[in-house]
């Protein structure tokens, strides 16, 4: 009775060391991969942007399909900080780039999708921040496995989370034709 119970515990850890352990190795190493792309994807979409200060509707909608190509649904946002050097109408300013002179205001998500599906494109001035945040929507395999393994439920900790800003070099409306 005894080695039979030593055999069945042996077995059983054979199968975890032999299975388990492998798969979610495996899963991790995709959702690296995933978080690999999509972080690619956003700081070339950025940079593209704020080298041009210009942003498209087929720009954006490329640069969604480029997320949606591992397989993987995304949730982007964006942050689009203005420049506006003149907040107090000051006529005697000198300097305009005194620090605490200028102030930014901010145009979100929804705002930029509607005026970027009502003209097709949207220019930045030079100054502007441009913030592009990318949050996957879905669970992964890996998510849903550690969920299963360890009974973790809604822990957001292993999102794929990506993330990149710059300032708009250029004025986007002197690129117009």
């Amino acid at each position: 009775m005894g080695n039979t119970s030593i055999t069945v515990v042996t077995i059983f850890l054979s199968l975890i060391v032999m299975f388990i352990f492998p798969f979610m190795t495996f899963t991790k190493r995709t959702n690296d991969v995933s978080f690999l792309a999509a972080q690619t994807a956003t700081t070339q979409y950025v940079d593209d942007t704020i080298n041009t200060g210009v942003m498209t509707l087929e720009d954006y909608d490329a640069f969604n399909e480029k997320l949606a190509a591992d397989g993987n649904s995304y949730k982007v946002d964006v942050l689009i900080q203005q420049l506006d050097e003149n907040p107090g109408m000051k006529t005697t300013q000198v300097e305009s780039n005194k620090n605490g002179e200028n102030q930014y205001y901010y145009v979100y998500t929804t705002q930029f999708e509607n005026e970027l599906k009502t003209k097709g494109i949207v220019y930045l001035g030079e100054g502007y921040i441009l913030t592009v945040t990318v949050r996957i929507a879905n669970p992964t395999l890996e998510q849903r496995t550690r969920n299963f393994f360890y009974m973790i439920l809604g822990n957001d900790s292993n999102q794929i989370v990506a993330q990149s800003s710059g300032m708009v070099t250029v004025n986007g409306n002197s690129n117009k034709n």
